[in-house]
């Protein structure tokens, strides 16, 4: 990767995302907790929920990945309370299909991750920016398991 397409990835937008992630931390008593880790580069991601009816009421993340995992935490991080285990995982899927077959934006609360479309060249950083919205999905379907 040349310098030019490390400022390009790494925009100032991109930096201030990661600087500015919300909801750090862990829940004192989650219903659901899922963790996730991107073996290419060991960036992991943590996620603790509480869902009141079919709904995240609380949510915490902890997140140990590089500014694009910051960035992807900070975005989906904010939209989170409120959101249903089915809004998270077609976040997902169209955060997937945006990184890696060129498709459009997530739908709104999640279109805050057009500011990640430069990342769609650097497939090795894909992985990074997903564990998110895998964790979260994780955490919904445990807390579902176990009746919350």
């Amino acid at each position: 990767m040349s310098d030019t397409d490390l400022v390009k990835l790494y925009s100032q937008r991109i930096l201030a995302l990661a600087a500015d992630i919300p909801h750090l931390g862990q829940l004192a008593t989650p219903q659901g907790r899922a963790r996730r880790r991107a073996p290419l580069c060991g960036s992991t991601v943590s996620v603790d929920v509480t869902m009141k009816d079919g709904r995240i009421s609380d949510f915490a993340q902890e997140v140990k990945a590089c500014a694009l995992g910051q960035a992807s935490a900070a975005i989906a991080g904010a939209q989170m309370i409120g959101r249903t285990g089915a809004e998270v995982e077609h976040a997902l899927d169209q955060l997937q299909k945006m990184l890696s077959q060129n498709g459009p934006v997530p739908d709104a609360p999640f279109d805050g991750y057009e500011a990640l479309i430069p990342a769609r060249e650097y497939r090795n950083r894909h992985a990074s920016i997903m564990l998110v919205l895998q964790a979260t999905a994780d955490a919904i379907a445990a807390a579902e398991a176990a009746g919350g």
